[in-house]
């Protein structure tokens, strides 16, 4: 990169110095790095950063303001003369850069993936790289349909324009938006930080908040489809009922159902189903649930006329969305009882309700590489730094609580927050307190959980429901609760992956028959033989229960998918499809994985599993070993044409 500061930096300086108060230390420190190439820097900076579980920087304010003032200095410096400013750096200084700031040492290839994304793609989503690029006839007679418009599918619609591909999006809501425009119950927001869970070429220097609610997230994706001029190119209130393969012609004759109704089939050379995982609301199936006389809501499908003010309401689930909503409503409630099948882990984060301050914003907008510094400390305070926690030691000799030192570690750090937040002769910790290791179920932010569980008009429930009756709802002792409402946080139908739609591949091959009801695979979550030009994003294990965040899973997904594309264009093949034994292979690496896994631990029930116990959802692999797979493209994985099984 030979970028300059701009001069105008200098003009204001009162404005650079308040800013730069504002703003991180760690991560300027290695703006400064970088600038200056002085290592002393990360010398002095190195004992006081530790990561990535409760990671903090405890450096002395005096370490601080000496950053502050050499890299003010520094701007000044660059601003004046005009020189350009250095790239990231390579080799040994990156990962000592790098270790310094993650709190500890950052592995080889975890340096690599990061030095891609450290980059700044601005306004560039990374898109095929042609090796002898198609004439624009060649392009215009190849066609895409893309099935959604939530974040997977316009981040697919991006890097198809920008690689010159004809494409149409089809999706059956009114606006883009997928997750972040259907969910819309109280409390709704992201458990990932925003500066990191967005698209590596579409940073947002403008976010209110740490960890935004659900409309700050929804104008995000807004306008990157405004940005990239995507609604134009998108059919809304529209929905695919069917994809059949046509083996003679190569095509898919897609069928779509419009909003009143009538049908209407499309033809195109590729289909990129990025509906996601999570877009089927579940209901409980619990007996009695149509004889309630009230509403009964569930949080992914949430009635926003509902008033909840005064009224006593029953909550079924304490998952992720649960334990987003219940604090919500509490303070306005006349009661909430809430009925739990399991407790989760929660861990606090002191960013979680942290607004972010107008220094910052401009810090993260003109300090050149700030941006992509703090980027890279999030990706790994809330990613694979927490893999390691994950796998099963064998030789542990705590198995029924933890599954190896780390993790161990973990659950006593999250132990100690419940009792501090609860008291310890609180008759609620142990309802609250998991029976099973950190981490075999989604790990939550606490979102005020347990001063909530404190109020006075709050009941947790652990008693099993036994039905639900007109009035209320009756456990298992026989206790009838009253409740004027029913509100079920209790997820979705993620075993029925890409259901409703009819999906046919090659010889009429039926896509739900090849899974069965609750075990769809794929190779690296994204093709599967026999269905040839077919892309699933967000598909079969590439969910992730570790950290990072699905944008990332993504993009590395559609390196995967453009490259093929590449392949299949370049070499003016009709249809690619991923080879029977690749899959196979593929899928027996990540089934090996899991087993070591704690997810699969028989302590925890979670929806990451189907019912003959096969991890179907969640990614085994840390993220650098899921971006280094899809961004190789093994051509001898698959077939193309009339070889395509």
């Amino acid at each position: 990169m030979t970028d300059q500061i701009p001069a105008s930096l200098a003009k204001d300086p009162d404005r650079l110095c308040q800013a730069l108060k504002s703003a991180d230390a760690a991560t300027l420190m290695l703006v400064l790095v970088q600038l200056t190439g002085d290592t002393h820097w990360l010398d002095l900076a190195k004992p006081h950063i530790r990561g990535p579980m409760n990671y903090h920087e405890t450096m002395p304010e005096p370490l601080r303001d000496q950053i502050r003032t050499a890299l003010f200095d520094v701007l000044i410096d660059f601003a004046q003369s005009g020189r350009p400013v250095p790239a990231i750096p390579g080799g040994a200084l990156l990962t000592n850069m790098m270790s310094t700031a993650a709190g500890e040492v950052v592995s080889d290839d975890y340096v690599a993936m990061m030095r891609a994304d450290l980059t700044p793609q601005t306004d560039k989503a990374q898109g095929i790289a042609w090796r002898n690029k198609p004439s624009k006839a060649e392009l215009d007679g190849f066609s895409v349909v893309i099935i959604g418009a939530g974040m997977s599918g316009l981040l697919a619609a991006i890097q198809l324009q920008e690689a010159g591909i004809a494409f149409q999006i089809i999706e059956k809501n009114p606006t883009v938006g997928g997750t972040w425009f259907e969910n819309a119950y109280p409390g709704c927001g992201v458990d990932t930080p925003n500066h990191f869970y967005s698209y590596a070429f579409e940073p947002n220097h403008n976010w209110d908040n740490y960890f935004s609610k659900r409309q700050e997230l929804w104008d995000y994706f807004e306008n990157v489809a405004n940005h990239h001029a995507l609604r134009e190119k998108t059919r809304f209130e529209t929905e695919v009922v069917s994809a059949i393969y046509d083996d003679v012609a190569a095509l898919w004759s897609v069928t779509l159902r419009k909003a009143d109704g009538t049908l209407e089939t499309l033809s195109a050379n590729a289909v990129i189903s990025a509906v996601g995982l999570l877009n089927r609301p579940k209901l409980p199936d619990i007996p009695g649930i149509e004889t309630f006389k009230g509403p009964v809501l569930h949080t992914g499908k949430w009635d926003e006329s509902f008033d909840w003010r005064g009224k006593h309401i029953a909550q079924i689930g304490t998952g992720a969305s649960g334990h987003q909503v219940a604090p919500t409503i509490a303070p306005d409630v006349e009661s909430l009882t809430i009925y739990q099948r399991s407790p989760h882990w929660v861990v606090p984060n002191p960013n979680y309700f942290g607004v972010v301050e107008d220094g910052v914003k401009w810090v993260l907008a003109h300090v050149p590489y700030y941006a992509r510094w703090y980027r890279f400390q999030l990706f790994w305070a809330f990613a694979d730094g927490l893999h390691a926690a994950l796998k099963i030691d064998p030789l542990w000799d705590k198995p029924g609580q933890s599954i190896n030192k780390a993790n161990d570690q973990h659950r006593v750090f999250m132990e100690r927050h419940m009792r501090r937040e609860l008291g310890e002769d609180s008759a609620l910790l142990a309802k609250v307190l998991p029976d099973y290791p950190p981490y075999a179920k989604r790990i939550l932010i606490d979102n005020h959980w347990f001063k909530m569980l404190k109020r006075p008009n709050v009941e947790l429930v652990t008693d099993k429901i036994a039905r639900i009756v007109p009035e209320g709802i009756e456990a298992a002792d026989g206790t009838i609760r009253p409740a004027d409402a029913i509100i079920c946080a209790t997820g979705f139908q993620a075993s029925h992956m890409l259901a409703p739609m009819e999906i046919r591949g090659a010889g009429g091959l039926d896509l739900h028959q090849v899974w069965g009801p609750d075990d769809a695979q794929a190779y690296q979550g994204t093709m599967v033989p026999g269905f040839p030009n077919f892309f699933i994003l967000l598909g079969p294990n590439t969910a992730l229960a570790h950290g990072g965040n699905a944008i990332f899973i993504a993009e590395c997904q559609m390196q995967l998918i453009m490259n093929a594309l590449r392949e299949l264009i370049e070499g003016h093949h009709k249809a690619i499809s991923v080879r029977p034994e690749a899959h196979k292979a593929n899928v027996q690496e990540v089934d090996d994985l899991h087993t070591g896994m704690v997810w699969s631990h028989k302590g925890a029930n979670n929806w990451y599993r189907n019912q003959h116990g096969r991890v179907f959802a969640v990614l085994p692999y840390r993220l650098v070993d899921y971006w280094r797979m899809t961004t190789h493209f093994e051509p001898s994985h698959f077939a193309f044409d009339d070889e395509a099984v």
